[in-house]
C-alpha cells in the first residue's frame, strides 16, 4: 500500500484515523445536568459507529442527503459523523428557521431523513410532510417515536446500529473506507441576503484539504490548544473548525447557548475560541459602559489605562519598542484594568479567530490594547469557510492575513477578490448556470468581494462588491466600513444599515442596544425607555448624533452620514432582516423600511 493511500481521503477516515492515534485522550465534554460529561475518542467512535451502523440499517445509501435540524449541542456533532462515516452526506439547516424554510431545504437537497432536536423542531417537518416524498424518517434527539415509526428517537437508532454491527462485523470500516474524496459530504444553503438560498456543494476532500492546511499553517501549534465551540454548527465556520480538529485532536467542549458564553470561558478556560464581530461588539459595548456608569476616578483610570494600551499597541504594531516610562504606565494599567478583563476569558486564553463578517478596527484595537488578541480571519461558504486567517506570530490589524497553504488568490482588475484551490466548492447543487457565474472555466471563484493585498500577502478586505454605494455625484462608499465606525463610536447602537445608492447624500438606520439603552435610562431617571420611546427621545437622538459627528470627522464630506433614523427595535432573524449569523439582509431591510429612508431625503 503506498504512503499516498494511507492519507486519509475523506472525512470518516480522518476521523478513525484519529481515534487510532489518540483513542484515550479527551475528545469533548458536553453540558449534562449540572455538569460536564467527558468523550474521549474511542467513546466517541463507539457512538459514531453505532449511529453510522444505524443510518444503514433504516436504509441510508451512499451519497444520500441526511439534514441536520439542530442547535449547537454533542449530539449535532455525532450525528454529523455518523452520516459521514455511514456514506452519506450531511445538509444543515438552522434551528431558527421557519417550517417554510425547512421544506424547502429538505426539497432541494433530496434529503432523505433529518435529525431534528426535540418535538418543536420535529412539528416543523410533520406539518410539511405530504410535500417531502424523498423524507423518509426521522431522528429525534429529545423525544419520543411516532407511532408509525416515522420519528424515531437517537436513542433507538443506536440500538439498531450496535445490533447490526453485531450482526455485520467490519461493515462500518467498509462502508467507511469506500467513501471516495470526491464525493458529498456537505450540503450547506447560503443564508441569502437575497433571493432564494443556494446548496453549496462541499466534498470530503474539501474539508480533508482544508484541515491539512490549518495544520501546516501553525495556528494551534501551542501547549495542549483546548476550544469552546458555541458557533452554529450549520454554519461553515462551524464546520470548518471540527474537521481541523479531527485532523489535528485537541478537546473542544461544545455548548451553543449563547447566554452560557461567558459563564463557560470561565469554567472551560479554552486557549481559543471561534467567534463573530457581533461578540467582540457587545463585550466593547458592555466594558466601555461598566467603566462610564462607575465615574469618578474609576472611568478616569480605565479611559488612562486604555490610552496607554492603544500607545503600547501601535508603537508594538509598527515595529518600535514603548520608551521605559510607557513600559512603566502600561504594566501598571495591565495590572489594575487590563488583566481583569483577560480574566473574563478564563485566563488561559491565547487568541480569538473572528470570522463570518468584517470586525470594526476600533473594537480589535481597543482589545489588543488590553492584551487580546483577536486573529481575523476570511472565507466563504463556496471556499469552505476558511481561506485566510491572521497567525499568532503574523498579524497585522485591519487584513484577515495570509491565505492559508494551497489556496491561490489573485484580485481581477476592478479589486474582486478571486480564489482556487482544492476546498473550493464543486458548484451549486442543481444550479449550472449559478455555478458557471461563481466559478470559471479556470476554477477561480469570484468571491463577490473587494481586497487589497500588502507586500507580505495579507488581505484586507474592504467591502462587498455588490453593496458599494454609488452616490449620485459619482463617489464610492463602502457602507460595512462606515457600519463598523458607528457601532465603534458608542455602546448605544446594535445595528447600523448605511444607504445612499443614487442619492445625493449618504444617510443610516440604526437600532439600539437593550442592555446599553437600560443603562442610560437608569442613570439618567427615565423609567421604561424602549421601543418608539426611545426612537424618539430627545436624549438618545444626542447621543446617537455625538457618535455620528464623531465617524464624519474622519471622512471625505461625500462619505459623511448626513442623517440617521433610529429605529424602535432591533432588526431580528424572525422578521427576514439579518441572517443565522447576524449579517444584515441589506436589500430587505432597505425594502421594509422604504418609507423611512425617502423620509431622510426630503
Amino acid at each position: 500500500m503506498s504512503l499516498a493511500r494511507l492519507q486519509p481521503r475523506s472525512v470518516g477516515e480522518l476521523f478513525l484515523d484519529r481515534v487510532g492515534r489518540t483513542p484515550d485522550a479527551l475528545a469533548f465534554t458536553y453540558p449534562e445536568g449540572s455538569g460536564w460529561r467527558k468523550l474521549t475518542w474511542a467513546e466517541t467512535e463507539a457512538r459514531v459507529r453505532a449511529i453510522a451502523c444505524g443510518l444503514r440499517a433504516i436504509g441510508l445509501e451512499s451519497e444520500n442527503v441526511a439534514a441536520i435540524l439542530a442547535g449547537t449541542r454533542i449530539e449535532w456533532v455525532l450525528a454529523d459523523l455518523g452520516i459521514l462515516c455511514a456514506g452519506g452526506a450531511t445538509s444543515t439547516i438552522y434551528p431558527s428557521s421557519t417550517a417554510d424554510e425547512c421544506a424547502y431545504v429538505l426539497g432541494d437537497s433530496g434529503a432523505v431523513l433529518c435529525f431534528a432536536e426535540n418535538e418543536e423542531q420535529v412539528g416543523k417537518l410533520l406539518g410539511q410532510r405530504g410535500q417531502l416524498p424523498a423524507l423518509r424518517k426521522i431522528v429525534v434527539f429529545d423525544g419520543a417515536a411516532s407511532p408509525d415509526g416515522f420519528v424515531i428517537p437517537l436513542a433507538a437508532l443506536e440500538e439498531l446500529g450496535r445490533a447490526r454491527d453485531g450482526a455485520h462485523p467490519g461493515e462500518f470500516e467498509e462502508t467507511c473506507a469506500a467513501v471516495e474524496s470526491d464525493s458529498l459530504a456537505t450540503l450547506i444553503y447560503t443564508s441569502g441576503t437575497t433571493g432564494r438560498p443556494k446548496g453549496v456543494e462541499l466534498t470530503h476532500a474539501c474539508w480533508v484539504e482544508q484541515s491539512a492546511a490549518i495544520e501546516e499553517s501553525g495556528i494551534l501549534d501551542h501547549e495542549n490548544p483546548s476550544q469552546l465551540f458555541w458557533l452554529p454548527l450549520a454554519h461553515s465556520f462551524g464546520k470548518m473548525i471540527g474537521t481541523a480538529q479531527l485532523r489535528i485532536g485537541f478537546p473542544t467542549a461544545v455548548d451553543g447557548r449563547i447566554e452560557k458564553l461567558v459563564e463557560n470561558l470561565g469554567l472551560v478556560r479554552p486557549t481559543f475560541v471561534c467567534a463573530v464581530p457581533r461578540i467582540f461588539e457587545k463585550v466593547h459595548a458592555k466594558v466601555v459602559q461598566g467603566a462610564t456608569e462607575a465615574g469618578g476616578l474609576k472611568a478616569a483610570l480605565f479611559t488612562w489605562a486604555v490610552e496607554v494600551g492603544l500607545s503600547v499597541s501601535r508603537k508594538r504594531r509598527a515595529g518600535e519598542a514603548p520608551g521605559p516610562l510607557l513600559e512603566a504606565q502600561y504594566l501598571l494599567a495591565d495590572r489594575l484594568v487590563f488583566r481583569k478583563v483577560r480574566d473574563l476569558f478564563g485566563g488561559r486564553l491565547r487568541f480569538f479567530i473572528s470570522g463570518s463578517a468584517p470586525l470594526s478596527r476600533d473594537v480589535a484595537e481597543f482589545f489588543d490594547a488590553m492584551g487580546v488578541v483577536i486573529l481575523e480571519g476570511y472565507g466563504l461558504t463556496e471556499s469552505s469557510a476558511a481561506t485566510h486567517c491572521n497567525l499568532p506570530w503574523n498579524r497585522k490589524l485591519g487584513t484577515v492575513g495570509p491565505a492559508l497553504p494551497g489556496i491561490e488568490v489573485k484580485l481581477a482588475a476592478d479589486g474582486e477578490i478571486l480564489m482556487r484551490g482544492p476546498w473550493i466548492m464543486r458548484g451549486y447543487r442543481g444550479r449550472a448556470e449559478a455555478t458557471a457565474e461563481a466559478l470559471d472555466a479556470g476554477g477561480w471563484l469570484q468571491t463577490g468581494d473587494v481586497g487589497v493585498v500588502d507586500e507580505q500577502g495579507r488581505l484586507s478586505i474592504t467591502d462587498r462588491k455588490k453593496d458599494l454605494i454609488k452616490t449620485s455625484g459619482g463617489k464610492y462608499v463602502a457602507p460595512t466600513e462606515l457600519e463598523n465606525l458607528l457601532k465603534a463610536a458608542t455602546p448605544l447602537l446594535s445595528q447600523v444599515l448605511v444607504h445612499g445608492d443614487q442619492r445625493n447624500y449618504v444617510t443610516a438606520l440604526v437600532t439600539l442596544d437593550p442592555e446599553a439603552l437600560g443603562r442610560l435610562a437608569a442613570r439618567h431617571g427615565l423609567g421604561d425607555l424602549s421601543g418608539e420611546r426611545a426612537a424618539e427621545h430627545l436624549l438618545v437622538r444626542q447621543q446617537v448624533q455625538r457618535a455620528v459627528d464623531q465617524v464624519n470627522a474622519g471622512l471625505p464630506r461625500y462619505a459623511s452620514i448626513k442623517r440617521f433614523t433610529i429605529l424602535p427595535r432591533e432588526f431580528s432573524e424572525a422578521e427576514g432582516e439579518v441572517t443565522p449569523s447576524q449579517k444584515v439582509k441589506r436589500k430587505a431591510v432597505e425594502q421594509r423600511y422604504r418609507a423611512q429612508l425617502d423620509a431622510m431625503y426630503r
